[in-house]
């Protein structure tokens, strides 16, 4: 036997070709609340996120703890409440698409309400697809904290991947 007879034929693979045209990437979801930790997440983000398209969004409860008192009230129009808290939203995420744009995202905001918090995100963030949703998180003092928090419930319910960062 020469040691052809063992040789393992060569296959012919096809050749694999260069794709040259730009794909858009999905955009990232950047959680805003006019916080310093969101502020301090936008710019950590910038980094590895690169420059792409942003949504900022700022997602605020439907009633606050104080407005649930007023909500019980017979008179209590809870429709105007809802309505405030839809535009405070709104002018955070407009505040927070400049930063976005200073650290060099192609930003759009964008506002919601939603209960809990972090189903909104998360709703959001399935709807634009977004590549991966970017929060900033408060220093946390324990488990239960961690727990608690919108950020926490963010990464456990999303099936993408989140970016936490946390404070500066």
């Amino acid at each position: 036997m020469s040691r052809n007879d063992y040789a393992v034929p060569r296959l012919s693979l096809p050749r694999r070709t260069r794709n040259t045209e730009s794909v858009p990437a999905a955009p990232i979801l950047i959680c805003y609340d006019d916080s310093d930790e969101a502020r301090h997440a936008i710019a950590t983000a910038a980094a590895p996120c690169g420059r792409r398209r942003a949504v900022v969004l700022d997602v605020g409860p439907v009633l606050t703890a104080a407005e649930s008192v007023f909500d019980t009230l017979p008179a209590a129009p809870s429709f105007a409440i809802e309505e405030v808290n839809i535009d405070d939203a709104r002018r955070r995420a407009d505040a927070g698409a400049e930063p976005a744009r200073h650290a060099g995202f192609d930003a759009e905001p964008r506002s919601g309400i939603a209960a809990p918090i972090w189903e909104g995100i998360v709703d959001v963030a399935n709807e634009i697809d977004a590549a991966v949703i970017v929060r900033g998180t408060p220093a946390l003092t324990g488990p239960r904290d961690v727990e608690r928090s919108v950020s926490h419930q963010v990464a456990q319910h999303a099936k993408r991947p989140v970016l936490i960062v946390p404070p500066a």
